[in-house]
């Protein structure tokens, strides 16, 4: 049988279905899709594939899914470091893209952070933020995956004046890109607190009629919940489910400040939550019981945030992480085991964009989306255990090939859709007008 590619390696982590590890095994590919998944000597005999790669030192794993981005804030890394939530986005953030934000803003920050985090292994992302279109037109063009937020504020930006022309721009995006094999769009309210009931209503019954998820920054501070108490006399999350906006659309960002009623309508609904752990910690916004909820039943999923307040978007170190501080909160070395942290950085964030039937996991149907991580550096050995090797001692640095819908976008560490140096000199030239 004639494919398009072959890939062969030492270990496939294909996540689903669990606990599963294949050795010395290939992955088959034709049409953008996964067709097998097979010894490599049946393999080799089997099919004729066009192109033909050997990875004898390497762990293949979904594409990493970074669930939470402001892509673009890669222009924005290290401006305003160490301060509080509030401070941060009230007197640097907000001013700064007031007067910075732009189309070219955008797109020179989207394809700095998808050059970062296609050399990190990631293959989607889940943005939020403004002049969605060029995100994803900048996405489209590297041949990355991403969903691709319709924001809404109450206050004017740079990109719409008010919420009504925050919808109007918001559908323009929807249907420019419902078409795209690698694009789906959500609605993305930046927050309860910066948008107002009617709008948050409008959002609920827009997502039913359109089939869109809801990313949300929610629970994120203690702040947020009193703020929400003394306008509102209830927390954040019992008002969203006074609009009708709490269901399995409902991606919910942070939640590090949650109490066991709001624990109850997150499983009764059956929200997504997704765990940014190295953003809460920098920002100091508390801690996301993580142990706890995965008790509860609810899908958990992992995301960076943007890298203002990460200061990257590393997902190989976001699991490490996630892992390691679930086990502090719960002082239980055994919270989140290491392929616990791997499922939520792949089909948990699949499922919580609604498109697990496409990507998350390496099964035969599923488009081709697969990064490979070398495990035969000094810092990986001795290896007992591919995933937990992974996860707690490897770098970003071994991610050496990655493949988004059978295309492979990075080989040998080098990007093969995006000009490094044209990279480097977006990201000098934006450098010098904000230090200006």
């Amino acid at each position: 049988m004639n494919i398009d590619s072959l890939i062969c390696a030492r270990w496939i982590i294909p996540v689903e279905p669990d606990d599963t590890l294949y050795e010395n095994y290939a992955i088959a590919i034709a049409n953008r899709k996964i067709v097998d998944l097979l010894p490599i000597a049946e393999a080799t005999t089997r099919y004729q594939a066009a192109e033909v790669h050997r990875l004898d030192r390497h762990a293949l794993i979904p594409g990493l899914i970074n669930a939470h981005t402001h892509a673009a804030m890669t222009l924005f890394r290290g401006i305003a470091d160490d301060l509080p939530l509030m401070e941060w986005l009230q007197q640097h953030i907000w001013p700064a893209e007031q007067k910075w934000i732009s189309p070219e803003f955008v797109t020179d920050g989207t394809r700095l952070a998808i050059a970062e985090m296609l050399r990190g292994g990631t293959t989607c992302f889940n943005d939020m933020y403004f002049f969605p279109e060029y995100t994803a037109e900048t996405a489209m063009n590297a041949g990355m995956r991403a969903v691709i937020g319709l924001i809404m504020l109450d206050f004017p930006t740079p990109w719409a004046r008010d919420p009504q022309e925050y919808f109007e721009k918001g559908e323009h995006v929807h249907d420019r890109f419902k078409h795209s094999p690698l694009i789906r769009t959500a609605f993305a309210p930046h927050s309860p607190y910066t948008v107002a009931d009617a709008s948050l209503k409008k959002i609920g019954t827009l997502a039913e009629e359109l089939d869109l998820q809801i990313h949300i920054h929610l629970h994120e501070t203690a702040t947020e919940i009193q703020q929400s108490l003394e306008q509102y006399g209830k927390r954040p999350l019992a008002r969203l489910q006074e609009l009708g906006l709490l269901s399995n659309r409902l991606v919910a960002v942070h939640m590090t400040q949650l109490d066991p009623a709001d624990i109850e309508l997150v499983t009764k609904y059956g929200a997504h939550i997704v765990h940014c752990p190295e953003s809460n910690l920098k920002l100091a916004s508390g801690f996301c019981p993580v142990a706890e909820l995965s008790a509860a039943g609810i899908n958990l999923a992992t995301g960076t945030d943007g890298a203002a307040s990460n200061n990257d978007l590393d997902m190989i170190g976001e699991m490490r992480t996630t892992a390691l501080l679930a086990k502090g909160v719960a002082h239980n070395s055994s919270a989140v085991p290491a392929r616990q942290a791997l499922r939520m950085a792949t089909i948990n964030g699949a499922r919580a964009l609604g498109i697990d039937t496409l990507t998350g996991s390496l099964q035969p149907g599923k488009e081709a989306d697969i990064t490979a991580i070398d495990l035969e550096q000094l810092e990986t050995q001795p290896l007992y255990d591919p995933v937990s090797q992974i996860i707690y001692a490897s770098s970003r640095n071994q991610v050496t090939d990655v493949w988004v819908a059978g295309k492979q976008l990075l080989k040998n560490r080098e990007l093969t859709t995006i000009s490094e140096e044209q990279i480097r000199n977006g990201a000098a030239i934006w450098q010098q007008k904000l230090k200006e």
